[in-house]
């Protein structure tokens, strides 16, 4: 079994200064609402409703903390692009979430969860332009991956492999990664794990 079928949850929170204290190890994962972010989470963990799924986008508009072990945890971070979220709130994201990504030195690595249909939008493309300078690991989910046809699939993994290494890799110095991922068929679920606990190792 799956050490990340132990977590538990620890806090939410909006605001930077109310983060878990700054130690030890987490990995943090974000992605445009919608793109099944909650549901790889839960498929990851084994748990039912660890993290919120809802077919209403926009759901997840905390910063949820799940400790996995001692001085390792999963971050699940807020929806972004989602239309009907009120303007301020966007505004404090826009402000939050690059704070998180570059100032936390906990975070060792940063998932993007990423419907494969779209493929890495702008705001997706925003994220990794945020991230990708600490020079920490990146992986993407291309979720959704049963709903198109494995060649296809296996095209656009090629694809967002290439635009990830050329843009981010190259330039950053950064390890960027992706693989297929479905929740619902359980596609992925061992390789994603694999990946966590090697960064977590």
């Amino acid at each position: 079994m799956s050490f990340l079928q132990n977590v538990s949850f620890i806090i939410s929170t909006n605001h930077f200064e109310e983060l878990p204290v700054d130690i030890g190890k987490e990995i943090a994962f974000a992605g445009r609402s919608n793109a099944g972010k909650s549901s790889a989470i839960n498929s990851l963990t084994n748990k039912t409703r660890l993290a919120y799924v809802s077919k209403q986008p926009g759901r997840t508009q905390l910063i949820n903390f799940f400790k996995i072990q001692d001085m390792q945890s999963l971050v699940d971070l807020p929806g972004y692009g989602f239309a009907k979220v009120p303007k301020p709130m966007k505004d404090h994201w826009r402000k939050l979430l690059p704070k998180y990504l570059k100032e936390r030195k906990s975070l060792i690595g940063l998932i993007i969860v990423v419907d494969i249909r779209r493929e890495l939008t702008e705001l997706d493309t925003q994220m990794l332009d945020w991230f990708a300078p600490q020079k920490k690991p990146i992986h993407i989910l291309l979720t959704k991956s049963d709903k198109i046809s494995k060649d296809k699939s296996l095209r656009t993994l090629k694809k967002i492999q290439q635009e990830l290494n050329a843009r981010w890799g190259e330039v950053h110095k950064t390890q960027c990664s992706a693989q297929l991922f479905s929740s619902l068929k359980k596609q992925g679920v061992e390789e994603a794990t694999q990946k966590i606990e090697a960064w977590l190792s």
